[in-house]
C-alpha cells in the first residue's frame, strides 16, 4: 500500500508496509498512482501533455528502482504475525493506579466525572496499592521494566500514599529484579516544592494538565466555584518543567469545539517556555456542546498544517519544542506488537480502582461490563482479556486499508466502544485527526532531513 499527499510544498510518498518515506518531484509523484495498473507506454501517454517524455521515462526508472529495493509497493509482512501474537502468554507490564477518585477541579469535559468514575469518591489505601504492585510483579513474567502511573482524579490529594508506594516499589525491585518506572499526572493545584522534589527524584515522567491560553483553560478547567485555575498553575508548571531540565514531562491539554484554533494554545504553551507539549482533541458525545463535530474537521486540519509549518520554522531558528502527536520515529519505531495492538489495554496494561478492582484502562473504569477482577484474586474475567488480546489493526475493517494503521495501531479501544459499542471498531473523528497528524509529522521529518542535506 502506498499513500501520497502534498503538505507545505512537499510531495510526500509513504510506503505503508515498509515505512519508507520519499520526497519526490512532480513527475514521480504523478507516475506512482499509475504504476500498478498501467504499462510504461500507457504512463507516458497519460502524462506527456504535462511533462517531457524523457522526464517521464526517467521517473519510471526511478520508481522501478524503488520497487526493486523494496521501499515502494512492498508486501504486508505483518498480517501473518497476528496469529502468533494472539498465542503469546499474557504478561502485565503497566498499571494505571487510581490513587484518588476525587479532584479539586471541575473540568467540564472530564470523563471521570470530577474523579468519581460513575461511582463514589475514594482514596486508594496503602494496602490496596501494595497488592496492586504485588499483582504487577507476579504477572509480569520475565519482563524486568514495569510502569506505574499515579492517576486520578487528582493524585496529589493522596500524595503520602504515592510516596509510600514508591518506597515499597523500590524495595521490591531489589527482591524480584524488577525496575519500576513511576509516572504522575497532576492538575498542579497542590503542587509545592516537596512534591516537585519527590517527583524529580522518583518520577520518570510527569503530565501537567493545562489547556493553553488563559481564557481557554479557565473555561474548561475551573474550580467548583467557577473560578479559573490558570493563574495558579502556570508559575508552578513553569518551575516544575525547568526543574526537570525541560525533559521527561508533558504540558498536556485538551482542545474542544470552543477552541478550534488550538494551534494558538500549543504555541502559547511553547511561548511560556514549555518544550514538551501535548494538546489533544476532546472525546465527547455529539450531545455535548464542546464536542468535536465532523464539520469542524477542515478547520482542525488547517490548524495542524499551521502548527507543523510553525514548528519547521522554529526548528530553523533554534526555538524547537516537541509536540507529542508529531513525534514519529522513522528509523526504528515501535516493535511489531505495538504497531499491531497499540497501548496493550486489557492485556499488558490495566487500571486499578481505589478499592483494587481491575479494568482494561482508565476510560473503562466504572463500566461493570469491563470488570476484569481485582488485585487480590487477579484477572478472573479472562473473556474480557481475550477480547482485548484479539483487538488489532487486522481485526478492524476500518484499519485494514488505512495508511496510518501502523502509527496509531488501531486507535483507542475505549473511544471505539463509547461511539460504536464495540472495541473492534474505530472512532471516526479521531481517525481523521490521527491521519492528519501522521501526515504533518512526516512532513516535519522530511523538512528537517532535507535541511540537513
Amino acid at each position: 500500500m502506498v499513500h501520497q499527499y502534498k503538505n507545505n510544498g512537499y510531495n510526500i510518498v509513504l510506503d505503508v508496509n515498509s515505512g519508507a518515506i520519499h520526497v519526490v518531484d512532480d513527475v514521480v509523484y504523478d507516475v506512482i498512482p499509475l504504476w500498478e495498473t498501467h504499462s510504461k507506454e500507457e504512463i507516458i501517454e497519460k502524462l506527456k501533455a504535462e511533462y517531457k517524455e524523457s522526464e517521464i521515462a526517467e521517473a519510471i526508472e526511478e520508481v522501478a528502482e524503488l520497487e526493486k529495493d523494496e521501499v515502494l509497493f512492498t508486501k504486508d509482512e505483518y498480517e501473518d504475525y497476528v496469529i502468533d501474537f494472539k498465542k503469546r502468554p499474557t504478561v502485565v507490564k503497566a498499571l494505571c493506579l487510581h490513587i484518588a477518585h476525587d479532584c479539586n477541579l471541575a473540568c467540564r469535559y472530564c470523563f471521570a466525572e470530577e474523579g468519581e468514575y460513575h461511582g463514589r469518591r475514594a482514596l486508594m489505601s496503602y494496602e490496596v496499592g501494595k497488592k496492586a504492585l504485588d499483582f504487577l510483579i507476579a504477572n509480569s513474567g520475565n519482563r524486568r521494566n514495569l510502569e506505574v502511573d499515579f492517576f486520578g482524579g487528582e493524585p496529589t490529594l493522596n500524595f503520602q500514599v504515592v510516596k509510600d508506594l514508591v518506597a515499597y516499589g523500590r524495595e521490591q525491585e531489589k527482591i524480584h529484579n524488577k525496575n519500576f518506572r513511576f509516572t504522575l499526572t497532576t492538575n498542579g493545584v497542590l503542587l509545592n516544592d516537596d512534591i516537585m522534589e519527590f517527583a524529580n527524584k522518583e518520577m520518570a515522567n510527569v503530565v501537567l494538565s493545562i489547556d493553553g491560553r488563559k481564557e481557554v483553560n479557565d473555561r474548561m478547567r475551573p474550580f467548583r466555584n467557577g473560578s479559573g485555575s490558570y493563574d495558579l498553575i502556570v508559575p508552578k508548571f513553569q518551575k516544575f518543567a525547568d526543574s526537570r531540565n525541560q525533559t521527561n514531562y508533558y504540558a498536556r491539554g485538551t482542545f474542544t469545539h470552543f477552541n478550534l484554533d488550538f494551534a494558538e494554545d500549543v504555541l502559547h504553551l511553547a511561548d511560556l517556555g514549555f518544550k514538551q507539549i501535548s494538546v489533544e482533541p476532546v472525546v465527547a458525545q455529539d450531545t455535548d456542546e464542546y464536542a468535536i463535530r465532523e464539520e469542524d474537521l477542515p478547520q482542525l486540519f488547517d490548524e495542524y498544517d499551521k502548527l507543523a509549518a510553525e514548528m519547521v520554522k522554529r526548528h530553523k531558528s533554534g526555538e524547537d519544542f516537541n509536540f507529542f502527536h508529531f513525534m514519529i520515529d522513522l528509523e526504528g519505531g515501535p516493535c511489531v506488537a505495538k504497531r499491531l495492538s497499540g497501548c496493550g489495554s486489557g492485556t499488558e496494561y490495566l487500571a486499578v480502582t481505589p478499592w483494587g478492582d481491575l479494568y482494561p484502562c482508565h476510560q473503562f473504569v466504572g463500566n461493570e461490563k469491563f470488570y476484569m477482577g481485582n488485585v487480590t484474586e487477579g484477572v478472573t474475567n479472562t473473556q474480557i482479556r481475550d477480547e482485548f488480546k484479539s483487538c488489532n489493526v487486522y481485526a478492524k475493517e476500518k484499519c485494514r486499508e488505512c495508511f496510518a494503521r501502523f502509527y496509531c495501531s488501531g486507535g483507542c479501544a475505549a473511544n471505539s466502544y463509547n461511539f460504536h459499542g464495540d472495541i473492534h471498531n474505530a472512532y471516526d473523528i479521531g481517525c481523521a485527526l490521527q491521519k492528519k497528524r501522521v501526515e504533518c509529522a512526516i512532513m516535519i521529518k522530511a523538512a528537517e532531513a532535507l535541511e540537513e542535506e
